[in-house]
């Protein structure tokens, strides 16, 4: 019986554990613009075009934070700046 509980103990928390690693990476799907901690360190929830899903993109301060094919512009629903395709 000790055994048995020990068992679902260990699945559940297994399932706690990997259920709480819901931030995505860069360019994966999210879905909060401007949404603080649904992305990874260093990236937010935002459109990279005005047609586009909503995906995690790379924070920046100034251009010079992205790549030269990419522009840093602002957020809607922050006060964040992400870098999107030119």
């Amino acid at each position: 019986m000790r055994s048995k509980w020990i068992a679902m103990g260990l699945v559940a928390g297994a399932l706690l554990a990997g259920g709480c690693g819901g931030e995505a990476a860069l360019g994966e799907a999210c879905e909060e613009e401007g949404a603080d901690g649904e992305c990874e360190d260093g990236a937010v929830c935002g459109k990279p075009d005005d047609s586009a899903a909503l995906q995690c993109l790379k924070t920046c301060v100034e251009q010079t934070d992205c790549l030269a094919t990419e522009e840093c512009n602002g957020i809607a629903g922050s006060n964040l700046k992400g870098c999107r395709p030119k």
